[in-house]
């Protein structure tokens, strides 16, 4: 399968973050349809999600340094 073109994330208030950014957990993966309008949102097994979803572009992992 492709790479996603959103990472899904459920997004909870944070009543103690001063900047009340919330905390962010990845649940799932988006792709567009391939034939038209809409996207597929596949959520990853065993998890309960329950609040607001919000989908991202995904970001490249910074190259790690090697020994």
């Amino acid at each position: 399968m492709s790479k996603p073109t959103y990472i899904a994330y459920v997004v909870n208030e944070a009543k103690d973050d001063p900047e009340g950014k919330g905390y962010w957990r990845s649940v799932g993966a988006v792709w567009p349809h391939s034939k038209g309008d809409g996207f597929d949102v596949v959520i990853h097994d065993q998890i309960s999600v329950t609040g607001r979803i919000v989908c991202r572009a995904p970001k490249d992992k910074p190259a790690e340094a090697s020994a």
